[in-house]
């Protein structure tokens, strides 16, 4: 009979791309395996899960509000709320295995199936441990961790350096340098910058260059800009005069495509983002999102740059620093090749059937 397995997570393309890349690793390994994810209702796992073939179903859940204290007053409804479906949905599908990529749903499943002595594996993806996945692995039978030194949040025997799933597409792309910039509209050999803030955009990355876009057409640079569905119409209109070289997407399907045409990258630093930048070996200069929770994106950008394989800026430092750093960056041949054989050695494009093979070894 068939392995069942429930993936639960979501909230940002950080989690849900790599719990995609899980579920197909365990296709690989076990083609007729029934996966279910559970997600969140309202976030983007209810769109890109189904687009990737697999069935999901909807929590009633949220997560805990720092920017609006009053709208956390549901939060103790909507959790019990969460935990009852979740128990349905455990009783309805009876998996073997329930593996959590973090997000907001996968607290209520863990813990419920916990409850029902479920096995569950944890994949945590960031340097600096989520509270929700700290809790859950007491009781986990194996935690995954994108980085290493991890011991100092989970139980050391429980533990797995894997590094962080990254897409087939991007891993696996066969694309070349001018396929891609075709794909985009861009002229060859000029320098094209990757503008990406995290599958929602990022406001403060955005804000900073919309007012230097005359400087990067002026010194010939081209950019490839995803601003996320808030900031597009602004940015598409900011650009409508210098079209040649600016190209502004609120959301970019083919990040392969995206990654090849860029010399280098402008990025939040969340833990997808870095395996990716990885694994495609790009320069790259990180704005880290600063209320994420315990500052997690500061901690893994860190990471990368204690070995001088990236660039930060703070994230209030964007306004009047970024659009220069980013100019310098692509002009000073040297420094871009450093930071790119620095990096170089990071990627890990295995991770999925890492975490795969640990999933199935708990069945």
């Amino acid at each position: 009979m068939a392995h069942k397995v429930i993936i639960a997570g979501g909230g940002t393309g950080g989690h849900v791309f790599p719990a995609i890349a899980i579920a197909n690793a365990l296709r690989k390994l076990e083609p007729d395996i029934d996966i279910l994810f559970v997600g969140a209702k309202g976030k983007m796992e209810m769109e890109k899960v189904p687009q990737a073939g697999y069935p999901i179903e909807g929590l009633e859940i949220a997560g805990f509000n720092r920017s609006n204290m009053l709208k956390n007053l549901l939060l103790p409804f909507k959790l019990l709320k969460s935990l009852f479906q979740a128990k349905k949905i455990l009783k309805r599908f009876q998996p073997d295995v329930v593996v959590g990529v973090g997000g907001y749903a996968s607290f209520p499943i863990l813990r419920a199936a916990q409850g029902r002595r479920i096995p569950t594996l944890i994949q945590e993806q960031n340097s600096f441990a989520g509270k929700s996945n700290v809790i859950l692995a007491r009781r986990a039978q194996k935690i995954c961790a994108g980085y290493e030194g991890m011991e100092k949040f989970f139980p050391a025997d429980r533990l797995l350096y894997t590094g962080n799933p990254v897409r087939s597409a991007i891993s696996q792309s066969a694309v070349t340098r001018e396929e891609a910039l075709t794909h985009f509209g861009l002229m060859q050999g000029k320098p094209t910058l990757l503008v990406v803030g995290g599958s929602l955009g990022a406001k403060s990355i955005n804000e900073a260059l919309l007012p230097h876009l005359a400087e990067f057409v002026n010194k010939d640079v081209q950019l490839v800009w995803q601003t996320g569905k808030l900031f597009f119409e602004t940015a598409k209109s900011a650009s409508a005069p210098y079209s040649s070289h600016v190209k502004v997407y609120d959301f970019i399907n083919v990040m392969d495509f995206a990654y090849k045409a860029a010399d280098a990258v402008i990025s939040r630093a969340g833990a997808l983002a870095i395996a990716e930048l990885c694994v495609v070996k790009k320069p790259v200069i990180f704005v880290p999102y600063p209320y994420a929770a315990e500052d997690h994106q500061t901690s893994n950008a860190m990471s990368l740059v204690n070995k001088q394989a990236a660039l930060i800026i703070k994230d209030s430092d964007a306004a009047p620093k970024l659009a220069g750093e980013a100019l310098s960056l692509v002009q000073n041949k040297a420094l871009m090749d450093k930071l790119t054989a620095n990096i170089a050695p990071l990627g890990n494009i295995n991770a999925d059937m890492t975490i795969a093979r640990a999933v199935l070894g708990l069945i």
